[in-house]
């Protein structure tokens, strides 16, 4: 089976791009330089020169009496034009104290109102603004009255804002700073060649680095190798690079992760590959021996990073299909849960006995009847009501089983008046006693952490059956499930419990992959009153084999 990757251009392609791209790079760098040399020396060299000719013309005795002038506008036109001969700026405008044009080389801006760079107006500004021909650099001085002193005589002070004087340089486009800087570009290009050149062996050097130094006949070998022993194991095999796109998979890894015929090239995002699985293949998750649910499956994932020289060039991950051991697993679930329920019964029988004892030592014979008898009322009612709603026996003995567990952790485990459920076909009642024991199990440890005396702690069961499926309602008194977590319990691994030792949360995960079997699908929501409510639902119709 050859490998080949759709899409990718050859190892000459490659270089030709790369050497493309450095040649273009170094050009485009040369022209930002340019420009960036050019701007700076317009900034300096003409904001001076237009700062100059404001302040000139702010000091021009005859714009500070024409500036209050009835018509300024006739009476500094020939100032204004005369200094812009002489001069070669863009523009000059003049502005009275309230900000309005009263005289401009640019007639159309007379009446309008200035532009100020500084709200301050007593203080000259300088800068870029925009304005109706185009971006300029304008220099703003303010136009202040000669100060008298108290008899009205001239004493070389500044007095009243008559008003403002902008003169303005039109900056330069791109296309004219580059013209500008032609001087430059012989030497810029000289040095882009030479940056050419060094790029262009240190890029041959990183290939030979990158493939070891191998010829490519030698790597075309190698690869045939590696085709050889990957397609010929039986675990399943995916190797990532570190941008966790798929560089290789085999046969046997794109049939456990239902991936594509494509999907090598293609990111995990691409492939739909979220959750628990990402966390395994990505190494956020490094748990050795990881268990995974995908699509029907249990699989059993051991990542593997790959480092050269102290630098990451990606990971491999191995996986084994699990799912019958995990089913081996489910039934030994079974039967420790019948070891934790004697245990649980033996414990419950211990105490009443240490009752009956203590009460016979004290001579109370007819409260040892008494007690006696409230026990079997209590057994006999618990029966009654289990078996009168619930007429399969496996489901009816678990729900009595996990009676006599929760009661010895404090919780009342209720059957709701609503349960009604008939007898089941063998294989469905299996499937729905392990979710139910699952879902019953979590609720009693939720609620047990959240009883107290004034609110004892309960859980309560709800069977419902129709005629295509069966649900199964499991509330508790516990302390609810946060919004955000409420898929992400579903995930194997996940747990709310500090698990001191050994593997933790794959409960839920179980039970999502068994409803999902039988055609159905598990969810929990908050309980108004506190607490939580999980939700199963599973089809009574035979589901096609491999059906997820």
């Amino acid at each position: 089976m050859a490998i080949r990757l759709r899409g990718r251009p050859t190892l000459a392609g490659q270089l030709l791009v790369l050497q493309l791209a450095i040649v273009v790079i170094v050009l485009v760098a040369v022209a930002a330089v340019s420009l960036a040399q050019s701007a700076a020396t317009f900034n300096r060299v003409e904001g001076r020169r237009v700062t100059l000719l404001a302040e000139q013309l702010s000091s021009n005795p005859a714009l500070r009496f024409n500036i209050r002038n009835p018509a300024p506008a006739e009476m500094l036109a020939p100032t204004l034009q005369a200094s812009i001969a002489q001069s070669g700026v863009s523009s000059i405008t003049v502005a009275n104290a309230d900000g309005k044009v009263i005289a401009a080389t640019n007639v159309t801006l007379i009446g309008t109102q200035v532009t100020l760079g500084d709200p301050d107006v007593r203080r000259g500004w300088s800068g870029q603004l925009q304005g109706d021909g185009g971006k300029e650099l304008v220099a703003q001085v303010p136009v202040l009255s000669e100060g008298r002193d108290a008899q009205g005589k001239l004493d070389g002070t500044l007095g009243d804002h008559l008003g403002t004087v902008m003169v303005g340089e039109r900056v330069p486009s791109v296309l004219q700073r580059l013209r500008g800087a032609s001087s430059y570009l012989a030497i810029y290009l000289g040095i882009a060649c030479v940056l050419g050149l060094l790029g262009s062996w240190l890029l041959a050097r990183r290939i030979k680095r990158q493939t070891l130094g191998l010829e490519p006949r030698e790597i075309a070998g190698l690869a045939e190798h590696r085709e050889a022993m990957l397609y010929g194991l039986a675990e399943g095999v995916v190797a990532l690079d570190p941008h966790l796109r798929v560089t290789l998979v085999n046969d046997v890894g794109r049939r456990l992760l239902d991936l594509p015929s494509d999907a090598v090239g293609k990111s995990l995002r691409e492939l739909g590959v979220e959750g628990r699985l990402r966390d395994v293949l990505a190494g956020e998750d490094e748990a050795r021996d990881a268990v995974v649910v995908r699509r029907g499956r249990v699989l059993v994932m051991n990542r593997m990073e790959v480092l050269k020289d102290g630098r990451s060039l990606g990971s491999v991950t191995t996986l084994r299909d699990r799912t019958e051991l995990a089913q081996l697993e489910r039934e030994l679930g079974s039967f420790r849960s019948s070891a934790e329920l004697l245990r649980a019964q033996t414990h419950e029988f211990a105490n009443q006995l240490h009752t009956i004892s203590g009460l016979i030592q004290i001579g109370e014979y007819d409260e040892v009847v008494t007690y006696v008898g409230a026990l079997n009322r209590y057994r006999e009612s618990l029966d009654l009501t289990v078996t009168r709603r619930v007429h399969d026996t496996t489901v009816a003995a678990l729900l009595m089983a996990k009676s006599s567990v929760a009661a010895e952790r404090r919780v009342e485990l209720r059957v709701s008046e609503k349960t009604t459920l008939l007898r089941l076909d063998p294989a469905l009642s299996a499937d729905i006693a392990t979710v139910l024991g699952n879902l019953v199990d979590n609720a009693v440890d939720a609620a047990a952490q959240s009883g107290t005396p004034l609110s004892p702690a309960w859980v309560e069961v709800e069977l419902r059956q129709d005629a295509t499926s069966v649900e199964i309602v499991v509330r508790d008194s516990g302390p609810g499930v946060a919004p955000e977590l409420a898929q992400e319990v579903f995930a194997h691994g996940f747990t709310t419990k500090a698990a001191a030792e050994g593997e933790r949360g794959i409960g839920l995960a179980m039970t999502r992959l068994i409803c999902r079997r039988r055609g159905g699908e598990v969810a929990v929501t908050n309980l108004t009153e506190g607490g939580a409510a999980f939700v199963a639902r599973m089809s009574t119709q035979r589901t096609p084999e491999g059906a997820r």
